[in-house]
């Protein structure tokens, strides 16, 4: 298979306007990655599927990642007047970053036997602005997996055939996966709780009464 640099030009070529980074992986024996922007996104992966050269047919495995908001320390230049004269001096300030959402993609070409091509997508935000187009009209084994990620992280994957709940139920109104989720301690719903579980249950029963 081609370098991804090599990809990610004849990528470029062929959908215009598509907003393509090459992403590095620290890991070990992991590769780089392709992130793509939202808007462009399918358009891209019906490139990398239907590319002679590449024949990307199968979505191995579809992940989510939740990236919360983070504050970064910052470098700038600030002037001060010191002793009747003007300086210049470093000052570090501290930044809010808002987080983001993603979702990443193993494709794979069963016919020409090559991959992965490791396709990230990301949210703008984590509150009101997490959606993505849904690719599972292209990979239909990203069926079951985008709804993992609804479920679990939140992202509403515009175009996905049956887009609901696939291990919590319906009306369930947190994201189990996200970083800043606050576990239940009643486990109402466990019907045989045990162990640690069974000593946050017994938090919420009911006092026992005495019949003496």
């Amino acid at each position: 298979m081609e370098s991804l640099e090599q990809i990610k030009a004849r990528i470029e070529q062929a959908v215009p306007g598509a907003i393509l980074e090459i992403i590095p992986n620290g890991s070990p024996g992991n590769p780089e990655s392709l992130r793509v922007d939202a808007e462009h996104a399918l358009a891209v992966a019906c490139f990398l599927k239907d590319d002679a050269p590449l024949r990307l047919d199968y979505a191995s495995n579809v992940t989510g990642v939740d990236w919360p908001d983070k504050v970064v320390q910052q470098t700038v230049k600030a002037r001060k007047v010191i002793d009747g004269v003007e300086k210049e001096f470093d000052s570090t300030i501290e930044v809010r970053q808002a987080g983001f959402l993603e979702a990443v993609y193993h494709l794979y070409s069963m016919e020409l036997k090559h991959g992965p091509l490791v396709l990230r997508m990301r949210t703008v935000n984590r509150i009101d602005q997490t959606h993505l187009p849904s690719l599972t009209p292209l990979y239909r084994s990203a069926d079951f997996q985008e709804r993992e990620i609804y479920d679990l992280y939140g992202i509403i994957f515009d175009g996905h055939p049956d887009l609901r709940r696939l291990l919590m139920w319906e009306g369930f109104e947190d994201f189990p996966m996200r970083k800043d989720y606050v576990e239940s301690d009643d486990y109402e719903f466990e019907p045989t709780a045990h162990n640690q579980v069974l000593e946050k249950a017994r938090r919420h029963y009911p006092p026992k009464v005495s019949n003496g």
